[in-house]
């Protein structure tokens, strides 16, 4: 597995897991307020969400700066 490969598999497992907690979040708030873990529990994968997402954003681009063809650079889904 590459790198490229590797870094969308963990995007993809973050977004699980910050669906999860924030669904978590929601249900913890209708029970009365919750305590400042719940609460914040979200950020940890967001943020890791926005470094995953932003390095597969610019993948594109800095692999057409590199000279290679349009069929390497997009990979297979």
């Amino acid at each position: 597995m590459n790198w490229s490969k590797w870094i969308r598999q963990l995007h993809r497992w973050l977004s699980i897991i910050f669906t999860v907690t924030v669904i978590a979040n929601f249900a913890a708030m209708a029970m009365g307020p919750p305590p400042a873990w719940i609460v914040y529990s979200p950020l940890i994968p967001l943020f890791l969400l926005l470094f995953s997402g932003l390095y597969m954003f610019v993948l594109p681009y800095a692999a057409g700066r590199r000279g290679e063809p349009a069929g390497e650079r997009t990979g297979s889904a």
